[in-house]
């Protein structure tokens, strides 16, 4: 048998072993399509108010199934028991883009497996979290949904612009895009035999048109929880370190929330704004305005919390998105907790190389990555690039308005 060439670190290698697991190699599925195959279908199926775009969820999530289940047969003529750190990533190879998966195979007693046990979207340090737990890892699962704004959005937009505040239509697209999903990676997960699904990641991609929503995590079942959960697994974005801290303080994740809010500064304000921007000072609509839609944002998740019966809403992040068209999108996502009987982790103390993140050793800043997203969220502290957005927009039509005035 050759050297085992494993993606695992050092650090997850030794907590993997207080699991009774060991390192084996990279297992990698892929699969490409042609974006053109994407971009006719978009453009037959754009509707005037947005909304999902039905065919390309399906192709997009084809792909990204068959690049699945092909690491999963790789893992499994390699003998192992399961996969962690499974990814699914989209590569862009000129007109083409590539659906890929890679992952670390472990074994069990450094023996080889009959079948493979289970797979796993967390890495080494996660998997070992998640098991002390009380979980067992089934799966990796994701949910995905393709959506556009519409063919209506400029129109629309520019209508509702006109008055200040949220623009409700755009508000529950967005909402209802948003947890579906949340509501398919649930779906992988209860077929998969699981009442959990944890460590959920959410990225958003731009892709031929459109954009798509993607949640990935790991199904896992644990025997203590109530039966409720078996139809509608509980869900959570809190990393398994953080999962960790709070089982053992009797405290498990029930509900990812999250909440989306799209508003307009409204012409009004734009003009206004504008010429207070010629002065050094606050600008109060804009000020306002972003405070309004966080706080809109923020009751999306209360909403959304109530109806799970949690104790707390922990973890919450606030993301902005600069729709165009003088509209910006506020999302705003957490997990719901809830305390519980009769749950715990096995260790009372967290291993220290459970929490050490490894350091990058690898950087190449020589080129960009072509595979980059243009609607990569900013945090909150990154707002001012929206807004400097949003004032460039201003100032050109105050300057239009001036000069048509002057006729």
């Amino acid at each position: 048998m050759g050297a085992i060439i494993t993606g695992l670190s050092g650090n997850e290698i030794y907590c993997l072993e207080k699991q009774d697991l060991s390192p084996g190699d990279i297992a990698i599925g892929n699969s490409v399509i042609s974006l053109g195959l994407i971009g006719s279908v978009v453009s037959g199926f754009k509707t005037l108010i947005g909304g999902e775009v039905e065919p390309i969820t399906r192709i997009i999530h084809e792909g990204r199934d068959r690049a699945y289940n092909r690491i999963v047969k790789d893992a499994t003529k390699r003998g192992c028991v399961g996969i962690t750190g499974v990814t699914s990533e989209l590569i862009f190879h000129g007109s083409n883009v590539e659906f890929l998966s890679i992952g670390s195979c472990v074994y069990r007693d450094e023996k080889m497996g009959e079948q493979l046990e289970f797979s796993s979207s967390g890495d080494g340090q996660s998997l070992y979290c998640l098991i002390d737990c009380g979980f067992k890892p089934k799966q990796f699962v994701f949910g995905n949904v393709a959506y556009s704004i519409g063919l209506g959005g400029g129109v629309l937009g520019s209508l509702k612009s006109l008055a200040r505040g949220e623009i409700k239509e755009f508000s529950d697209i967005f909402n209802q895009t948003r947890h579906l999903a949340l509501s398919r990676i649930k779906s992988e997960a209860r077929k998969a035999g699981a009442n959990a699904v944890l460590g959920i990641n959410t990225s958003i991609f731009p892709l031929g048109g459109v954009q798509e929503m993607l949640m990935i995590g790991t199904a896992a079942y644990h025997q203590d929880l109530p039966n409720v959960y078996r139809q509608s697994p509980l869900s959570s974005d809190l990393t398994l370190e953080e999962t960790w801290n709070l089982i053992n303080q009797g405290y498990m994740p029930v509900q990812l929330v999250l909440g989306a809010s799209v508003y307009s500064l409204g012409l009004v304000g734009n003009i206004t704004s504008a010429f207070k921007s010629f002065s050094r000072g606050e600008i109060s609509e804009l000020t306002s305005l972003i405070y309004e839609a966080r706080e809109q944002a923020l009751k999306y998740i209360e909403k959304d919390a109530r109806s799970s019966g949690a104790d707390r809403v922990v973890g919450v992040k606030t993301y902005v998105y600069n729709l165009g068209g003088g509209m910006i999108e506020f999302l705003a996502i957490g997990t719901a907790v809830r305390k519980m009987d009769n749950i715990g982790t096995t260790s009372t103390q967290l291993l220290p190389q459970a929490i050490i993140r490894d350091r990058e050793t690898f950087i190449n800043t020589a080129q960009d990555s072509p595979s980059v997203s243009l609607n990569s969220p900013t945090n909150n502290s990154s707002a001012f690039g929206i807004v400097g957005g949003l004032l460039s927009s201003i100032f050109v039509v105050t300057y239009l308005l001036i000069k048509l005035s002057f006729r």
